[in-house]
């Protein structure tokens, strides 16, 4: 799709698109204050864009794809990753919005990643650091201001599909190729927890007021001839599966507490009041 919808969630209304891209959007980020959104697209441009009206506010023009981009927690600083793609190399670039010539294309920092590209990444606390996953299953910590790798971790086989922070920033989960998601401190990127299933994991959130994590996945029928459509939750202390929520009939792409899949509908589900009583024994 290479149009940006913004939606009502309550009653699933759309409120409005964001028209501009020619290619399909990636990667979407709203800042704090809901003032700005940013789009990364196939198209080879990240865009900036008013939340209110729509109105595009700057283009900034790549070599390849947009893979990932997001706002730091001030909404001042941006960061946004391209492609490993027709002869150009994978770069990481930050971008200060306060300042006229960055916004006219030139990065304060643009960090070469020549040997695995970057699939996922977020911002880590107070705008330290960048956390990218590869398409090798490594995790590397960018520093925002000298662009130096401050901690690696590789705890997964295959390529890294989403990252997620916790609300508090403290955490992240990773979602892997290798059927599996992965709890990590985001300050050391120790490893914590593992999550186990029989497919491959497209994304992963952790629960802002739970301790559980949710995960969703499958693959695509070009890949298999059978496809997962269920997404999961676990416990986050004890590692274990307690539920599954069914309804998407093709492989579900990202999962913020309410899933997303490329069956052509995004999907609330509202949890019964006995979720929120559940607690597993240990």
């Amino acid at each position: 799709m290479t149009v940006t919808n913004v939606w009502y969630s309550v009653n699933g209304e759309r409120l409005g698109t964001y028209n501009g891209h020619t290619g399909a959007v990636w990667c979407v980020d709203c800042d704090w204050d809901t003032k700005n959104v940013l789009t990364g697209s196939a198209d080879n441009s990240c865009r900036l864009w008013d939340c209110q009206t729509g109105k595009q506010l700057a283009l900034l023009d790549t070599n390849s794809a947009v893979r990932t981009c997001g706002f730091d927690f001030s909404g001042n600083i941006i960061m946004f990753s391209t492609d490993k793609q027709m002869g150009y190399q994978c770069f990481l670039n930050f971008f200060d919005l306060r300042d006229p010539q960055q916004i006219d294309n030139q990065p304060y920092l643009s960090i070469p990643c020549s040997d695995h590209k970057i699939t996922s990444a977020v911002w880590g606390p107070l705008g330290e650091y960048v956390i990218a996953g590869h398409e090798n299953g490594e995790f590397n910590q960018f520093s925002a201001k000298s662009g130096e790798i401050v901690k690696k971790a590789k705890e997964h086989t295959k390529q890294i599909n989403d990252i997620q922070s916790s609300v508090d920033l403290t955490m992240i989960i990773s979602a892997s190729k290798d059927n599996t998601a992965k709890l990590f401190d985001s300050a050391s990127l120790e490893h914590i927890k593992t999550f186990k299933t029989e497919r491959p994991v497209n994304s992963a959130a952790i629960s802002p007021n739970m301790d559980h994590v949710v995960m969703g996945g499958g693959q695509e029928a070009m890949e298999v001839t059978t496809t997962s459509t269920r997404i999961g939750s676990s416990m986050r202390a004890y590692e274990e599966e307690f539920g599954r929520v069914k309804g998407h009939f093709g492989p579900i792409n990202c999962v913020a507490f309410h899933p997303d899949g490329e069956d052509g509908y995004t999907r609330i589900h509202y949890f019964d009041p006995q979720y929120f009583d559940f607690e597993l024994e240990a």
